[in-house]
């Protein structure tokens, strides 16, 4: 592996951020989901602890799926580069005044 240029450094961390709050995003709502039952029906006590346990090994099991899923594809993503992604547009005004279209 040769060095990584500044560009790439800067192009993993905003990686790495968005899959560390993406998943933290995710996780949450995947706790909520679970533990939200114990806000509306009245359970036993012990039936709450364990919904909040299963929520808390849901949120888990949620936020490494997706910082996996968002950093796995991140070097796949990286060798492609922009240019693969961006296809040029065709311009909307002809390219000089009095023309119809650019290949007038």
């Amino acid at each position: 592996m040769g060095r990584r240029s500044q560009e790439d450094r800067d192009a993993m961390t905003v990686e790495i951020g968005f899959a560390l709050v993406s998943a933290a995003f995710l996780a949450a709502v995947a706790f909520v989901a679970v533990t939200m039952t114990t806000v509306f029906i009245d359970l036993p006590r012990t039936a709450e602890n364990v919904l909040v346990r299963i929520g808390a090994v849901v949120a888990a099991v949620v936020f490494v799926a997706r910082l996996v899923d968002v950093l796995w594809g991140f070097p796949r993503r990286g060798r492609r580069g922009p240019a693969a992604t961006h296809r040029p547009q065709t311009p909307s005004q002809p390219s000089q005044p009095g023309r119809t279209s650019p290949d007038s």
